[in-house]
């Protein structure tokens, strides 16, 4: 069996985590990009959300995970049993989850979805591969906000789609690598065929965020209706 072997090490991230709403039993966040959702292995992996939160919210758990390069909300449980609550909402796919994205290149429907079933392929780490034979069920909808183009300085233009991404299911890198079977890319994606802006030597950040986030709050019953605009 290949050994998985994780050599990606995570440039500091500056910028700090949102506090957005908090009680006894949970906060909501705002997670920079360019930041971990958990530490990894490597020493030099430890900044994340959670070794920074648990600072000031001890015992607080993930209850989801944001990759690395997407920006957006998330909500923490400040202790086991509100983590187990949660986390059934989401295996039970009661929470509902929304994000804003920029792909590459103009859509030709307004609206859409990506049926594709995603697999783990030790050979291709850390890339997932689409593969309906071993992969595990994957749906992702799609709707077009806006069409437009990014004009450069050097009077280049480059075609992009503002998108709202709707997972029905949680699969590692499922946005991502759906909208590289859709043909167009999330901008600034490194793994999934995200292109460079025209007239520029740099990709710019993943441009995806959790823009919304609802669920049932374990304790009051209440139903909380999370929302923080995309930052582009």
């Amino acid at each position: 069996m290949s050994t998985i072997i994780d050599t990606f090490i995570a440039p500091p991230c500056h910028d700090q985590i949102d506090i957005l709403w908090q009680d006894e039993h949970l906060v909501l966040i705002n997670k920079p990009a360019g930041l971990l959702s958990l530490s990894g292995k490597n020493p030099q992996n430890l900044d994340s959300v959670h070794h920074r939160l648990v600072r000031q919210f001890p015992g607080c758990t993930l209850v989801h995970r944001l990759d690395f390069g997407t920006s957006g909300l998330m909500v923490i449980a400040r202790n086991k049993a509100i983590n187990a609550a949660l986390c059934q909402q989401f295996s039970q796919r009661t929470v509902t989850k929304v994000y804003s994205a920029l792909l590459c290149g103009h859509l030709e429907k307004d609206e859409g979805v990506i049926d594709a079933a995603i697999a783990k392929d030790p050979a291709l780490f850390p890339l997932m591969s689409l593969c309906e034979i071993h992969g595990k069920p994957a749906r992702s909808r799609y709707r077009v906000i806006e069409r437009f183009y990014l004009e450069a300085e050097n009077g280049t233009s480059l075609p992009l789609t503002r998108v709202q991404l709707t997972p029905e299911t949680g699969r590692t890198h499922q946005l991502r690598i759906h909208c590289q079977r859709l043909g167009h890319p999330i901008l600034g994606c490194d793994l999934y065929g995200g292109r460079l802006l025209p007239g520029s030597e740099q990709t710019p950040r993943l441009m995806l965020h959790a823009s919304e986030l609802d669920f049932v709050h374990p304790i009051s019953g209440k139903e909380i209706n999370a929302r923080h605009a995309s930052p582009f």
